[in-house]
């Protein structure tokens, strides 16, 4: 059986990159009979989010998302990052095993520096905490875009270099990333992130899905004229929602009987319609969200049982516990 990780941070609404470069994948693997491992990052979050009532909205969003969405905690475990300890405390002897150097290598911390975002010592130690995230349950893959890579590589380096110093304590992740959702394009054609603004939620209001969608960035191309599908954004979301009427959508683009705006207006009924169960037990869920809680309580549990036992074996290999 395959141990998968992946948490998601609740640092904002979930959006569709969100969906298809984790959930979907994983919800799909737990129906498949794998051993799911899903935890809310909330210690991650904290790198970006600061007002204490938005981390609370944030963090009661993502939980109801997430289970609207299809995780069953019957199957998966399902917990907070912030209600075991463990996280943060193996965090701390990766970071003192770990070079300078490989840090500063981190593309996500240079790519938010060059943009002129803010950074700290959280978000460049960031990789560290997300190791000790994947080490304490010894996962075998880590699903993450193309982005995240890097992160789960540095995982696999500090753990070796931990094991090959103290004794064999740590199993190595391997990345998993779907070839055709490697990077999910936002409303400007960039990687659809929170932190440039750029995202399309799940479970927008109506109408607030409607405007983004027809602001999707495409190119200045005359209504009449042939689009190539290949090199549309918006087609590219057609074929990720699986539109039953691709191929005739594709007969359109290449003869240019349909331009852009015809386009994004068929996108928005798809995706409207995609989502209709969830949006509906999201509502339910809402109504008894003390249910949700005790969900969360003992999936908290479980998780600190197996992080623990990790954790002891990380403070024996280096004579901090006898």
């Amino acid at each position: 059986m395959t141990r998968i990780l992946t948490g998601i941070q609740p640092s904002g609404s979930l959006h569709w990159g969100n969906f298809f470069g984790a959930i979907r994948p994983m919800i799909s693997a737990q129906e498949q009979g794998n051993e799911m491992f899903f935890f809310i990052a909330d210690l991650h979050a904290f790198t970006t989010v600061r007002d204490p009532e938005t981390f609370r909205k944030n963090q009661k969003n993502i939980l109801l998302d997430y289970l609207a969405l299809g995780l069953d905690p019957e199957k998966s475990l399902f917990w907070r990052q912030s209600d075991v300890s463990a996280h943060s405390e193996l965090a701390w002897f990766l970071m003192c095993l770990a070079p300078l150097g490989m840090l500063e290598r981190a593309h996500s911390f240079k790519d938010k520096k060059a943009k002129g975002l803010e950074t700290n010592a959280g978000l460049f130690t960031y990789p560290m905490l997300m190791a000790a995230d994947i080490l304490l349950y010894d996962a075998d893959q880590v699903p993450v875009g193309k982005d995240q890579k890097q992160h789960v590589e540095m995982a696999r380096d500090i753990a070796q270099k931990w094991n090959t110093q103290f004794g064999e304590v740590f199993h190595l992740p391997e990345p998993k990333i779907a070839k055709e959702v490697q990077t999910i394009p936002g409303l400007d054609g960039q990687k659809m992130s929170k932190s440039y603004g750029n995202t399309i939620e799940i479970f927008a209001d109506e109408k607030v899905l409607q405007k983004k969608i027809l602001s999707i960035k495409t190119d200045s191309i005359p209504l009449g004229e042939p689009i190539d599908p290949e090199s549309c954004p918006v087609f590219a979301f057609h074929r990720l929602f699986e539109n039953p009427n691709l191929k005739t959508l594709e007969r359109q683009y290449k003869s240019g009987e349909i331009g852009f705006g015809a386009s994004k207006k068929q996108l928005f009924a798809l995706v409207w319609e995609y989502f209709s169960e969830a949006r509906q037990k999201r509502a339910k869920l809402e109504k008894d969200f003390a249910s949700v809680e005790k969900i969360m309580q003992a999936g908290a549990e479980k998780a600190a049982a197996i992080a623990e036992k990790k954790l002891e074996q990380v403070k024996k290999s280096i004579g901090i516990s006898q």
